[in-house]
C-alpha cells in the first residue's frame, strides 16, 4: 500500500514508480509464455493478438528470428499465465488506491499488453494519452500499470513521460508524419518535448500512471528486445456511454 506522500505525488505528477514490485519468478514466467506464444510452441487462446512490427509487415526489415519481428501481444485476458500479472495482489492493491476504489472492490481489467520493442526497426511509440483509446469516464478512475520484464534504458527505448500533463484535458491525436508507424499508434499534437522525462527501469519496477499522462517511447538502439507487461484497471464507479463496459469481451473483473 502506498503512503500518503506517495499518493500526493501521484495526484501532482500523474505517475508513481514502484521499484521491484513484481518478483523475478513471475517475470520469468511471463517472459517464457510470451516466447512460447511468439515462437509457436503454444497456441494462442481466443482473443489474444500477436502484432508484428510495421516495418517487418511491409518487408522493410528482416528480423533475425520470430521474436525480433514482434511489436506487441495484446488482449491476454484469456491467457492464465499472462493474466496472472493483472491479478498480482500488490499491483491490484496499488491500482485500487490510485483509482480511489474501495479496498475490497473488484476492478475491471480493460486492456492488457506485452510490449516487445525490437532493435533494427523504427519502433517508436508517439507521445500519447491512453484515455484516447478508452470510452470510460471519469479519467481518475482508470490506472495503468507498466512493469519492466527486461532492463529498460534510454538506449533500448524506455518510457518517456511529461510529468503533470494529466492535469490537462484529452488532447487531439493524429498519426505521426513518420515513414513507418505501427497500427493505431496515434500521437498528441503539439506535445511539449522539452518537458520529457525518461524513466529507466529494472526488471520488476512498475510505473503506475494516469490515463491522461502524456507518454511514449523511442527507438531501441540496443542489441536485445526491450520487453514489458502492462494492464489498465478501471474502478467500479466508471461508466461508459450506452453500454455495460463490464460485459465487453476483453474486460475481466479482478479482486
Amino acid at each position: 500500500m502506498l503512503a500518503p506522500e506517495h499518493l500526493k505525488g501521484y495526484r501532482e505528477a500523474g505517475f508513481i514508480l514502484v521499484p521491484g514490485l513484481v518478483e523475478p519468478p513471475r517475470l520469468a514466467r511471463y517472459n517464457a509464455r510470451f516466447l512460447d506464444l511468439v515462437e509457436g510452441r503454444a497456441t494462442a487462446p481466443t482473443g489474444l493478438v500477436i502484432m508484428r512490427d510495421v516495418m517487418v509487415v511491409k518487408g522493410a526489415a528482416k528480423p533475425a528470428n520470430a521474436v525480433a519481428g514482434i511489436n506487441k501481444l495484446f488482449h491476454f485476458h484469456s491467457d492464465a499465465a499472462l493474466f496472472d500479472y493483472a491479478e498480482h495482489p500488490k499491483v491490484l492493491a496499488i491500482a485500487r488506491q490510485l483509482s480511489d476504489a474501495a479496498a475490497d472492490a473488484a476492478l475491471g481489467v480493460i486492456a492488457t499488453n506485452v510490449f516487445n520493442k525490437p532493435p533494427g526497426v523504427d519502433g517508436r511509440h508517439p507521445l500519447h494519452q491512453d484515455l484516447r483509446y478508452f470510452r470510460l469516464r471519469p479519467a481518475d478512475g482508470i490506472v495503468g500499470a507498466w512493469t519492466a520484464i527486461s532492463p529498460c534504458r534510454r538506449e533500448s527505448g524506455c518510457l518517456a513521460i511529461i510529468p503533470g500533463s494529466h492535469r490537462g484535458a484529452l488532447r487531439e491525436h493524429s498519426t505521426p508524419d513518420w515513414e513507418y508507424v505501427n497500427h493505431a499508434f496515434l500521437g498528441v499534437e503539439g506535445a511539449e518535448h522539452d518537458a520529457l522525462r525518461h524513466v529507466e527501469m529494472q526488471p520488476g519496477d512498475t510505473l503506475f500512471f494516469h490515463p491522461l499522462l502524456i507518454h511514449g517511447s523511442g527507438r531501441n538502439r540496443g542489441a536485445e528486445c526491450r520487453r514489458a507487461i502492462s494492464a489498465h484497471f478501471a474502478a467500479p464507479y466508471c461508466e461508459a456511454p450506452d453500454e455495460d463496459w463490464r460485459a465487453q469481451p476483453h474486460v475481466r473483473l479482478v479482486g
